[in-house]
């Protein structure tokens, strides 16, 4: 009962994740528009993505626009791509592996120590998926950081912290959080087998004794 809440759990974590996940790589949300300094445009809003920038004036009209080419992006970005996609295609994974390991699915020839295996499988794809996710993440927040407090950059170029990084943070903690439901229900389930096994039977002496009379008198009642 404990066992099949616990999975049911970390599957719901683990999907919110996978959302999460796929929600952050379309998102233009990850590089906002500064207003300091000289830059106080304020019905103007700028986003930076990683497939497009949009321009938003006054919450009422919106352009996006993609990027014309991927060697135009800075270099955090670029990697971004890649790892962002690489993290939506092995979250979908693990969500997938979980489903097959869940207890209440029933597949052909699958005993239970097999589907420990399998949850196990689903627990560290969980946690490497949010793993990959949160390099993109926490490398694209340190560059506009970097550049916020660097003196050497325009004011016009300088960004904040966008909505999707904050979403990114929660979704690769999701994956992570998952993960380690998983492959903690898998060490539980080991120790429970291992503790199920009953440990070989040891008669006292008095009883060998007796069981030894009872051998000796039947077969002298043979021989009789």
């Amino acid at each position: 009962m404990v066992g099949g809440a616990l999975q049911i759990a970390g599957l719901l974590i683990g999907g919110i994740g996978v959302i999460g996940t796929f929600a952050v790589t379309g998102m233009p949300q990850w590089r906002v528009s500064a207003f300091i300094e000289n830059n106080i445009i304020v019905f103007e809003t700028i986003w930076e993505g990683l497939w497009m920038h949009c321009i938003r004036q006054a919450n009422i009209r919106m352009q996006c626009k993609v990027y014309d080419s991927m060697l135009a992006l800075s270099q955090d970005l670029q990697a971004s791509r890649g790892l962002m996609c690489a993290g939506s295609v092995l979250s979908f994974l693990a969500f997938m592996v979980a489903i097959i390991g869940m207890k209440c699915t029933r597949c052909a020839q699958s005993s239970w120590q097999a589907k420990d295996y399998i949850m196990l499988m689903a627990g560290l794809l969980f946690i490497f998926s949010g793993a990959v996710e949160l390099v993109p993440v926490c490398w694209v927040a340190n560059t506009i950081i970097s550049d916020f407090y660097n003196p050497m950059v325009n004011v016009a170029q300088k960004r904040e912290l966008g909505e999707a990084l904050y979403l990114g943070w929660a979704a690769s903690f999701c994956l992570i959080a998952a993960g380690a439901i998983f492959c903690c229900f898998c060490r539980c389930c080991e120790k429970t087998r291992s503790y199920g096994y009953s440990a070989p039977t040891h008669y006292p002496a008095h009883s060998q004794h007796l069981h030894g009379k009872t051998e000796s008198s039947y077969s002298k009642s043979q021989y009789v």
